[in-house]
């Protein structure tokens, strides 16, 4: 999470706070241990935190993609901890989730109480069921281990600070990736307890056993984590492994075959890759950033779907999730947020909704038409606890049966400085019309066998832009100057 948004959204977030500790078995070892919440305050928060991820990330759309990872995510549960007949009931009969969140980010991460997610950028990135198996094994060890409940037990006790990650994009990379935002109660304290070393050797671990007892071949997870560390040299973001919580992914692709190979010495087969199977699914996926939800180009926010379009002042970083957009100015002391407001039906309503709350005085308010849409702005000036003032232009429209409503607002003392760029990302809110924005269509991922051997290099020619010959290369788990065997598959992003 960048700095800036903790900045913004630190008001969103509880404090964290733990009552008396409960003792209860663990599903893995069957003995007894301290934990910071019992099973049945895990489930309900496990759910009540599904939602809002699902509304904050939005699932993907293609059911039979979301079909076969559940499907594999239940026949890998089958033989976890939680389903063994020695697991205490409580457990055994815990219903688990597996979702495909529509975002690009190359993430996997669980919640309490069985609810387990990947990321569309995370299957792109996977060369076959077997990884997939890993992973998914991997994240049910973590609710299997109530690894969270651990760490909100020892923040309780001290041990712990409460800090950002396994939500944003660190659950596997380690990395910073994109924020979770306006996550509040206990859930969101679950999303930003970061697990230790220890606790992701234990997943990778029984991840592992898991993949292998359903005779995966659960070595070929180091592929994957091979190019997780690329990735992560790519984007710049790479961490040593001594200040990382997550072991470095170079010592995990080491540590997975061995791991395999112990469980292939005691018995268990290991031979299934159905790489076949795995590449006709993703298929036709989507890669990357999906335009049709939103995109940047020229100091413009384009969404083709929803057909409207604003301007953003130069240097100001967009974030784009499902529920809002922010803008970010380059001090990061100021904040424009732009969302679709569900609970009210004129833009005054929705206006003075929000500057009515409790610590705002309104002062100054009227209604105004701008690019032939009416709306309603006001400003107000919102104390916090420890004194300090914020002032804010809130702005709404009606356009195309939605109200938008563009949050804006900095320190008191800098509002004036900023208020031009606040004018010109809330009044710049028009229709789009232009056919070639309102027509730009995502990347996709073209999976095919190639029928002869040759060089990577061949199969990159007129790749859409911004995506280079590195990039299907890490997709693809080869070395960009690899020769691709004859029968291999391959993965090339197309528009």
């Amino acid at each position: 999470m960048t700095s800036s948004l903790r900045l913004f959204f630190t008001a969103v977030l509880l404090v964290l706070f733990v009552g008396s500790c409960t003792v209860q078995k663990s599903p893995i070892t069957g003995s007894k241990r301290a934990y910071g919440y019992s099973w049945q305050q895990e489930l309900k928060i496990g759910k009540e935190a599904d939602q809002q991820i699902q509304q904050q990330y939005g699932v993907y759309d293609d059911k039979e993609v979301q079909q076969y990872v559940e499907r594999i995510g239940q026949e890998v549960l089958e033989v976890s901890h939680m389903r063994r007949e020695d697991t205490d009931p409580k457990y055994r009969n815990t219903e688990f989730y597996f979702r495909v969140l529509n975002s690009p980010v190359v993430n996997a991460f669980a919640l309490p109480g069985g609810y387990i997610y990947v990321t569309r950028g995370l299957l792109a990135h996977l060369k076959n069921e077997a990884q997939l198996a890993v992973v998914l094994g991997h994240e049910i060890a973590h609710v299997a281990a109530r690894h969270a409940s651990q760490r909100a037990f020892e923040q309780q006790m001290g041990q712990l600070a409460l800090i950002g990650g396994a939500v944003a994009g660190e659950e596997l990379l380690g990395v910073p990736g994109q924020s979770v935002l306006q996550l509040g109660s206990q859930a969101a304290q679950f999303l930003f307890l970061s697990y230790s070393r220890d606790d992701e050797r234990e997943s990778d671990q029984l991840g592992v056993e898991y993949a292998a007892m359903k005779n995966y071949e659960a070595e070929d997870g180091a592929g994957f984590f091979s190019a997780l560390e690329r990735i992560s040299e790519q984007s710049g973001q790479s961490i040593p492994s001594w200040q990382s919580s997550h072991p470095d992914p170079s010592e995990r692709a080491k540590r997975i075959p061995e791991l395999a190979q112990q469980w292939q010495q005691k018995g268990y087969e290991q031979n299934i890759e159905n790489t076949d199977q795995y590449m006709n699914v993703i298929d036709g996926m989507i890669y990357g950033e999906n335009p049709r939800e939103g995109f940047t180009e020229d100091g413009n926010f384009y969404h083709p779907d929803l057909k409207f379009q604003f301007d953003y002042p130069d240097n100001w970083k967009i974030v784009n999730q499902p529920t809002l957009v922010a803008a970010v100015n380059e001090n990061k002391d100021a904040i424009s947020l732009m969302q679709i407001d569900s609970e009210a039906d004129t833009p005054q309503t929705s206006v003075m909704n929000y500057v009515t709350q409790d610590g705002f005085t309104v002062q100054s308010q009227n209604t105004t038409q701008k690019n032939g849409l009416n709306g309603y702005e006001a400003t107000a000036i919102a104390t916090t606890e420890d004194g300090t003032k914020y002032k804010f232009l809130v702005y709404a429209v009606s356009y195309d049966g939605n109200i938008y409503r563009f949050t804006n607002y900095s320190l008191a003392e800098k509002f004036d400085s900023y208020r031009s760029n606040f004018e010109q990302n809330s009044y710049s809110f028009a229709k789009l019309t232009d056919q070639e924005k309102l027509n730009r269509e995502p990347v996709r991922l073209q999976t095919l066998k190639v029928d002869q051997s040759q060089p990577l290099s061949s199969l990159t020619d007129n790749l859409p832009m911004d995506i280079t010959s590195e990039n299907v290369a890490i997709l693809n788990q080869v070395d960009s100057d690899a020769l691709i065997e004859q029968g291999s598959w391959i993965k090339i992003p197309r528009r």
